[in-house]
């Protein structure tokens, strides 16, 4: 397939777009990301794109932001990439200030809340509707169906840390890879190792520059804290919000007390609800750890500096190995690791199907062992029937219909409003 290169003001339309509606974590995400820039506008193939997915599943923090990234870059560079890249995360964080600030002074939002349930009953429905489309990509042969079970498995019933599960995939990959794998003619590196470094060091100046010199300032201050937690937390969130979740939650509620065990759990739910990354729950986080500390003014400066030690290493990682992606791509044996963590994605995509869905349809929803097996049950009792009713709705009108999505989040957030009302 030919690919095609928009205007940067073109693509920054798109980019903002894609912000605003990325709801539903990265299935969904990508899926848009999908939709948008490779089925409507062929601005990258179908191997581009994938080649990248695979590669930004490999790296710790927000896939699906990481590979808005990417496209920009591949498109219009280093200022490509930085539009994209922010342009998924800002309208979300706007969103997430503006109700932490509401979360702050009123400890619930009744009105958001029933909005979003709407919301979220539809978000089942596109993250079941990404899913369709990654399986139809990835799943090639019966070896590619067997990876994808095995990563479902392993890390909704064996609870497999998600790192283990990629490189147990990648390595897979790598050592069964098929010589006869349709490879392109091997591609020159766009960069040598030495503008690697030269970038590398660029990008852990620009992380870590502000962040001393509030050291130096502010040494007393709880957002140094902050900034050192949340920048140790960007180097291991392999697998985006949900891997990371348990790790941070122990720590700001047993550790630092930053947060109470329910304030935890109100954060993931607005983050749930936002556009942009999930993980944007970091924002949450610092916000509530500060506006506790000092206030209003403390907790938004908290907000920038838990934003930009979240996000700006994921910059640092795009454009650095962005340049050796296709270079990866004409590898029989380094494509064959990629193929099979995409494989493998599939798998944990179900499982994050299957987690969101409990979550939406079930008040309560516990986690049942038996030996190695830990799960997550529903109480059956608990079901609540208004986000069912909605995603049945929702899915008939997107997976049968094919209405746009705009429509259907505006009918939906209404339809969960009104139903509170009875």
């Amino acid at each position: 397939m030919s690919t095609t290169t928009p205007s940067i003001g073109a693509a920054t339309k798109v980019w903002a777009k894609i912000g605003v509606l990325s709801f539903g974590g990265p299935a969904a995400q990508i899926s848009l990301m999908h939709r948008e820039v490779v089925d409507d506008r062929k601005w990258l193939s179908e191997q581009q794109f994938l080649n990248a997915l695979s590669f930004c599943m490999l790296l710790p923090g927000p896939e699906a932001m990481q590979l808005a990234t990417y496209a920009g870059w591949r498109l219009h560079g280093i200022l490509g990439g930085l539009i994209a890249g922010l342009l998924f995360v800002l309208p979300g964080a706007l969103v997430m200030l503006a109700l932490s600030v509401l979360y702050a002074a009123f400890g619930q939002v009744p009105l958001v809340d029933a909005l979003f349930l709407g919301i979220k009953a539809t978000v089942v429905i596109v993250v079941i509707e990404a899913l369709l489309r990654v399986s139809k990509k990835a799943l090639l042969n019966r070896a590619h169906w067997i990876i994808a079970a095995l990563a479902f498995i392993g890390i909704f019933a064996l609870k497999v840390p998600y790192p283990i599960i990629v490189i147990l995939a990648g390595l897979y990959g790598y050592a069964f890879a098929e010589r006869s794998t349709n490879i392109s003619t091997p591609s020159a590196l766009k960069q040598s190792p030495t503008n690697s470094l030269k970038t590398t060091a660029l990008w852990l100046g620009i992380w870590f520059a502000p962040l001393l010199a509030l050291r130096f300032a502010l040494p007393a201050s709880i957002l140094n804290e902050i900034g050192i937690f949340f920048s140790k937390l960007a180097v291991v969130t392999f697998g985006g919000a949900y891997a990371v979740l348990a790790y941070m939650g122990q720590d700001v509620v047993e550790n630092s007390a930053w947060l109470t065990a329910g304030q935890m759990m109100d954060g993931l739910g607005l983050a749930e609800t936002t556009p942009g990354p999930l993980i944007l729950v970091t924002q949450f986080v610092g916000f509530m750890a500060a506006h506790a500390d000092g206030g209003y003014g403390l907790a938004i400066a908290a907000t920038i500096v838990t934003l930009w030690a979240t996000f700006v290493p994921c910059f640092l990682w795009i454009f650095v190995g962005a340049p050796y992606i296709d270079w990866i791509s004409t590898r029989p044996r380094l494509k064959g690791a990629l193929t099979a963590i995409t494989a493998a994605v599939v798998g944990v995509i179900l499982n994050l199907s299957i987690w969101f869905a409990l979550h939406v349809f079930f008040t309560s929803v516990e986690t049942v062992s038996w030996g190695v097996v830990h799960t997550s049950m529903p109480d059956i009792s608990t079901i609540n029937w208004r986000p069912v009713i909605i995603a049945i709705c929702a899915g008939i009108a997107m997976l049968k219909f094919h209405t746009g999505i705009i429509k259907v989040l505006v009918v939906a957030a209404f339809a969960g409003w009104v139903t509170s009302l009875i």
